[in-house]
C-alpha cells in the first residue's frame, strides 16, 4: 500500500511530480478521494499557510505547494464528481473590474482549492455582470473580490450593488482583499469580510459559511 504520508510531504515540499505520483497510485489502489484530501491535502495546505504566516515560507514555496496540490485534485475531481462528494462551497473569485493584477488573487484560489472549497476563478478585469453570472451558473455561496489599485477599489462597491439590484446578495457572502483595501473600507462598502493574507482568507471563508449553516 501506498504511504499516504508521502503525500502530505509532497505538497509541503511542492514536489509536484511526487504528489502526482501518489495520489494516481493511492486511487488505483481504491483509496478514497475524500480520505486524501481531508486527511493528507488540507493538513498540508494548513501547514503550507501556517509557516507562510511564519515568514518560514514565501511566495514561491507557496505557489509551488498549490501546484502541487492542484495536480492532485485534477486527478481527484471526476471520482468525487461521481459519488456526489460536495466542497465546504463554492467561491467565486476573481479581480474587480479595471484591475490586471493577479498574484494575489491567485494565492487566494490556491489556498481555498486546498482548503477543500471549490473555486471558479474569473481572473482579472471582471465586470460585476460576469461575477452575477458566476454566481447564478454555479449556485456560489462566496464572491471573493480583489483589488491591488486605489483607483479599482470603488468597483468592489459596485459588484456588491450589482448583487443586490440582481437579488443575489442575500444568497452569498462577500469577502474582499487587496493591498490598498482594509477592514474599514471592507466595512464602509457592505461586504460580509475582510481578510489581508491567502492563508486568513480560507479561515474567514469557513466562517462566512459556518454563519449561514443550518
Amino acid at each position: 500500500m501506498t504511504d499516504l504520508k508521502k503525500l502530505y510531504e509532497a505538497i509541503l515540499n511542492g514536489d509536484n511530480k511526487a504528489a502526482l505520483a501518489v495520489t494516481q497510485q493511492a486511487v488505483s489502489e481504491g483509496v478514497e478521494p475524500t480520505e486524501l484530501i481531508t486527511n493528507h491535502m488540507i493538513p498540508a495546505m494548513s501547514e503550507v499557510g501556517r509557516r507562510f504566516e511564519c515568514e518560514e515560507y514565501y511566495v514561491p514555496e507557496l505557489l509551488l505547494a498549490a501546484r502541487a496540490m492542484k495536480g492532485s485534485l485534477e486527478v481527484l475531481r471526476p471520482l468525487l464528481a461521481a459519488s456526489g462528494a460536495q466542497p465546504l462551497a463554492r467561491v467565486v473569485i476573481g479581480t474587480v473590474k479595471g484591475d490586471l493584477h493577479d498574484i494575489g488573487k491567485n494565492l487566494v484560489s490556491s489556498m481555498l482549492e486546498g482548503g477543500g472549497f471549490e473555486v471558479i476563478d474569473l481572473g482579472t478585469d471582471v465586470t460585476p455582470q460576469r461575477f452575477i453570472e458566476a454566481v447564478q451558473a454555479h449556485s456560489a455561496n462566496i464572491v471573493a473580490l480583489s483589488a491591488l489599485l486605489t483607483v479599482t477599489m470603488p468597483m468592489m462597491k459596485n459588484t456588491i450593488e450589482a448583487l443586490k439590484q440582481a437579488s443575489l446578495r442575500d444568497r452569498v457572502k462577500v469577502m474582499v482583499g487587496g493591498a490598498p483595501v482594509t477592514r474599514e473600507y471592507a466595512d464602509s462598502i457592505g461586504a460580509d469580510g475582510y481578510s489581508e493574507t491567502a492563508t486568513s482568507a480560507v479561515t474567514l471563508a469557513r466562517q462566512l459559511v459556518a454563519s449561514v449553516a443550518p
